[in-house]
């Protein structure tokens, strides 16, 4: 099921570093790495949590950097789906 924009900022509020993009149909975060090892890592373990809720992000990779953005293409905006991968991902961080 979609969200409505009160849920999706409901969702983001309780999401550190997230934004919604200007068409409000993505939520992106720039994660910042050390060096391209680093970066790889990180990737691999977003990929690892794509696999596991069968959703899957776009995600721009570069040397210390890794842009992803999530969405649900079926429902072309925003799911519960989303909010959950962003969630898992934040934990990476701890």
């Amino acid at each position: 099921m979609r969200l409505n924009e009160k849920q999706v900022h409901e969702q983001l509020s309780e999401l550190e570093g997230w934004q919604l993009d200007k068409n409000k149909l993505c939520i992106w975060q720039d994660f910042k790495c050390k060096d391209f090892y680093q970066t790889m890592t990180f990737v691999n373990k977003v990929a690892d949590i794509a696999h596991t809720e069968d959703h899957h992000p776009d995600m721009e990779i570069g040397y210390n950097h890794c842009m992803i953005r999530y969405t649900t293409h079926s429902l072309s905006g925003l799911s519960e789906k989303d909010f959950i991968c962003a969630r898992h991902i934040n934990a990476l961080k701890n």
